[in-house]
């Protein structure tokens, strides 16, 4: 049966099917952060220790360092473990390494989720999107990505965030976490200086500048060229990838069903897929095809 919108999608699901899809456990998220990470690890001691043909790991490290974006996605909403402190560490972690404040991001990301496509009211759409070749290039450098994190977490160091989406109770709390983060990053600088070392530069930061692009093509399909509408079917598209991409993921390739039902947990969403799947309304094949579809999109 096809038809409807996500509202009515989740309503008609029974109690029972709805409360096991959103149950969490901790067990699915420490195996997938354990995944993750000591792959990062795995592959930052080898490029670390110059073993043979180390350069050729820089791109595979940045791919992993940057899609811990997924990862903080995840954990800004409590989801991938039952223990609360375990999704606030993971979240720190990963904000930490990418320059993305936690605090900070789940406020913009709840008035995402709040009103997803809605232009006057969606921080996602707060900027405009690329609409020319040139500006979708520049966009999946990553480089206006990495100096708007950079402007974010100075502005929240000095003014705790003005923006409307954030509560002005959380402004102390979002200016001690920039404040915090900076120091952090002060202090690496420092003991590597000391140190004599650049080993955070080749398993860290050079690696993340490579690996942004492709994180900017893998956003770009969330919402991109879905209609201004409030069903969660349709303003979000989810992609039908690989294992291994949906691994990487953490599932968020089913967006639309995220969307549709945010408190389900990354290890549930194929489950919430199989049930939604006739449903959705926007979907793709692969995100090469996003690609091309934006590219013959712009101007």
């Amino acid at each position: 049966m096809t038809g409807g919108d996500h509202r009515a999608f989740v309503a008609g699901l029974p109690a029972e099917v709805r409360a096991d899809l959103v149950r969490t456990a901790d067990g699915p998220g420490l195996r997938q952060a354990a995944w993750h990470l000591g792959l990062i690890a795995a592959l930052g001691g080898l490029i670390a220790a110059g073993a043979p043909g180390w350069w050729l790991l820089l791109l595979p490290q940045g791919v992993l360092v940057v899609f811990l974006f997924t990862a903080m996605h995840e954990a800004s909403h409590r989801t991938p473990f039952a223990t609360r402190a375990l999704n606030d560490a993971l979240a720190a972690f990963a904000g930490f390494v990418l320059l993305l404040p936690p605090e900070w991001f789940r406020a913009y990301h709840f008035a995402h989720h709040r009103f997803t496509q809605d232009p006057a009211r969606d921080p996602e759409l707060a900027s405009p999107k690329p609409a020319t070749k040139a500006a979708l290039v520049w966009h999946c450098t990553g480089l206006p990505v990495w100096w708007g994190a950079v402007r974010v977490l100075l502005r929240n160091a000095l003014r705790g965030a003005p923006e409307d989406f954030v509560p002005p109770r959380l402004a102390g709390r979002i200016r001690a976490e920039a404040r915090a983060m900076l120091a952090g990053y002060a202090a690496l600088a420092a003991v590597s200086v000391v140190a004599g070392s650049a080993v955070l530069v080749w398993v860290w930061v050079l690696p993340a500048l490579l690996g942004q692009p492709f994180l900017r093509v893998y956003l770009l399909a969330e919402h991109g060229g879905c209609p201004f509408v409030p069903d969660m079917f349709a303003n979000s598209r989810t992609t039908l990838a690989s294992r291994l991409v949906r691994r990487l993921a953490w599932n968020m390739p089913y967006h639309a069903e995220h969307h549709a039902m945010p408190a389900v947990p990354f290890h549930r969403l194929p489950d919430l897929h199989r049930l939604a799947a006739p449903h959705l309304k926007v979907t793709a094949d692969s995100y090469p095809a996003v690609a091309r579809d934006a590219w013959r999109a712009a101007r």
